[in-house]
This record gives structure tokens, C-alpha cells and sequence, in this order.
């Protein structure tokens, strides 16, 4: 049975979906636990203001070992050995994968970040119930991956308002214009602009340069997936784009941290007004 308040989607999305609405009624077990674990967790680290400041573009800097879309890329990464040099290297913060069927990942990389890092940590999974919300908060998370095209609307402001009052930031993920106005409904302060569509995983960097005029200066842009470069950052920068993500980039990179740097060096052109 379909969670309530989870679109229907179709493709891959669709599967992966389908992979969390098992592991959820697998955490209804821990439902009990999991609001103490989150209120024991050390305060969420803010992001937002470093992301509006900042003159040069934030890096959220990716720890991804395989994709649907990419296949394996590195499954004998060291998490918190890649995330130090993304750290050293001015990443405005470090989004970790989670799931663990598709992407091998894990919460316990999210665990070990959080004992030995200082910079914010992103929880980038496939959020469809509030559960997830205190599972993420209690592994140390200081954001949280809302993707609208699987939440209905009053799910969508659901999670959002959750993950606020808990401290976190969201980041809500759009694809397209009806996604960002869904996203602004829902109260959306960061939004990332998903340049790959989820259904056949195929990225063009056109989607943020077509979206960005949708969003208000005020809310933080961040351009997510086929980021390849520094020359990339600097095309998403010229339409307003706060940030970018990028993550199997970096993860194949000689030099992950040097990556990083060329990245963050790139400067912003300004709100979106």
C-alpha cells in the first residue's frame, strides 16, 4: 500500500520509493526511541547564513559511492577521510547518502561525520515519513532532502515544518516550475534545483538556468547534479545560484579537496531580484 501523502512517480524514482516504504514500516519499530534520540543529538549547525553571505559560491560537497544513474564509483571510500578534505577545503558543507540499497550508503556515515567534523551535515535520502525526520536528527543531521515530485503538498509542508522546529534547514528539491511552486507553498528557504531527472537520471545544467528566474532573491539557490567543474559552477552562478552540489565529480577526482577549492573560488553575481 501506498504511504499516505507519497505521489505515485514513475521509473527508477518509483522503485526506490517503493525500497523506503519498507524500511519505514522496518522503523515503526524504533518509533518510540527515535524523539528522545533526536533531542539527546548536539544542536543542528546552521547553513543558511553562510550560504547568503558568502561572496563566492558554497560547495556542498557530496560522499556517494554508487547511483542507479552512475553505477558503482567508489564503494571503498573512507567517509570521513574524503570529508576532511572536503572540509579543508572550504566546503559550506558535506551531503551524505544514506540509503543504503541504491547508494550504498549508511546513517552510521552520518554518525561518523558528525563525531569528527565540524562543518554542517546534509541527510540526503529519500524522505517520505516523519520518522525519518527524528532518525536524521538523531544521527547528527543539520539538513534534511525534501524532494517534492514524491510529497504531496500537505506532506511536503508537513516534513518542511517538522525539520524546522527541530533546528534543521531543509532542502527541498524541484525539477520543474510546478515543483518550485510547490516548494515556495510549502515555505521553502533553500531550495535545490535538481538539473537530473529522477525518472531516467539524465542531468542538463538548462534546468537551473531555466528555474532560477521562478525564485525570490531571498530564498538560497543551490544547483544540484551534473556539476563537473569549476566552469560549471561559474554557469549556474551567472543566473543567481547560491551553491551547488556535487558529488560523483569529486568522489572520481585525482584530487578531491583541490576540486573543492576551484569550486567555492568561484565568485556569486548577486540575488535574483
Amino acid at each position: 500500500m501506498k504511504p499516505r501523502g507519497v505521489r505515485r512517480v514513475e521509473g527508477i524514482l518509483q522503485r526506490i520509493v517503493e525500497t523506503k516504504s519498507d524500511e519505514i514500516r522496518a522503523l515503526r519499530r524504533r518509533a518510540r526511541e527515535l524523539p528522545g534520540e533526536a533531542e539527546d543529538a548536539p544542536p543542528a549547525r546552521p547553513t543558511l547564513p553562510t550560504l547568503r553571505q558568502s561572496p563566492t559560491m558554497g560547495v556542498i560537497a557530496e560522499i556517494k559511492r554508487r547511483s542507479p544513474g552512475a553505477g558503482e564509483i567508489d564503494s571503498a571510500l573512507d567517509p570521513v577521510l574524503l570529508s576532511g578534505a572536503y572540509e579543508d577545503a572550504g566546503a559550506a558543507a558535506v551531503s551524505v547518502l544514506t540509503d543504503g540499497p541504491w547508494f550504498g550508503g549508511s546513517l552510521d556515515d552520518l554518525r561518523a561525520l558528525r563525531r569528527a567534523r565540524s562543518i554542517p551535515l546534509l541527510r540526503k535520502d529519500f524522505v517520505i515519513d516523519p520518522l525519518q525526520v527524528w532518525e536524521a536528527r538523531g544521527a547528527g543531521a543539520d539538513l534534511a532532502l525534501l524532494i517534492v515530485r514524491i510529497l504531496d503538498r500537505f506532506l511536503l509542508a508537513d516534513l518542511r515544518a517538522m525539520i524546522h522546529d527541530l533546528g534543521m534547514t531543509a532542502l527541498v528539491e524541484v525539477h520543474d516550475e510546478w515543483e518550485v511552486e510547490r516548494a515556495l507553498g510549502a515555505g521553502a528557504e533553500l531550495v535545490g534545483v535538481n538539473n537530473r531527472d529522477l525518472s531516467v537520471f539524465r542531468a542538463d545544467l538548462a534546468v537551473t538556468e531555466r528555474l532560477a528566474r521562478y525564485l525570490p532573491g531571498e530564498v538560497a539557490l543551490v544547483s544540484e547534479s551534473g556539476i563537473g567543474s569549476a566552469e560549471d559552477v561559474e554557469r549556474v552562478a551567472a543566473v543567481g545560484a547560491d551553491a551547488v552540489l556535487v558529488g560523483e565529480a569529486l568522489v572520481r577526482s585525482e584530487d578531491p579537496g583541490e576540486a573543492v577549492a576551484a569550486m567555492a573560488a568561484v565568485r556569486r553575481k548577486g540575488d535574483r531580484r
